[in-house]
């Protein structure tokens, strides 16, 4: 789907603030409330908008730690990265997870409260997962940055 300039700003507003009353997002992309509403329905129905959520703040839900780990499989077939996937999918810990190209097969982002819940995760979970072969894991000293918009 081609984007026109008010539907790239309706998404930029939202992105920012998915709270934004109809009316709000409207006179700020210049229409009046019915067609910046018929756009909105427009883009979620395209799959543009995928839905809305609170973003919430990790490290006052005691997650201080973000934890990257690299994983490398014992073999490369279908079947073996299905049940990987399947495993992955079904931790909450994991919040992101990434097939790669190159020596990682894949890459997994992490919230925990410290280094001990990484311990935890690694003899608990990810190291009894039959297809796991080799993990390597790096610790975020501190956080750069974290957008969840994406760039329009």
């Amino acid at each position: 789907m081609k984007l026109d300039p008010v539907q790239r700003r309706i998404l930029a507003l939202l992105q920012k603030d998915s709270t934004i009353s109809t009316q709000n997002l409207a006179e700020k992309v210049g229409l009046s409330s019915s067609p910046c509403w018929r756009r909105v329905r427009e883009l979620e129905e395209a799959g543009l908008i995928r839905g809305y959520v609170a973003l919430l703040d990790r490290r006052k839900l005691g997650l201080e730690t973000c934890v990257w780990v690299r994983v490398k499989l014992k073999k490369h077939s279908a079947d073996v990265l299905d049940r990987f996937e399947q495993a992955v999918k079904g931790c909450d810990e994991v919040i992101e997870c990434y097939e790669l190209l190159g020596e990682t097969d894949c890459l997994l982002k992490l919230y925990l409260p410290n280094l001990e819940a990484l311990s935890s995760f690694m003899h608990n979970f990810l190291l009894k997962i039959p297809e796991v072969d080799v993990t390597n894991s790096s610790v975020a000293l501190r956080e750069i940055k974290n957008e969840t918009a994406l760039p329009l």
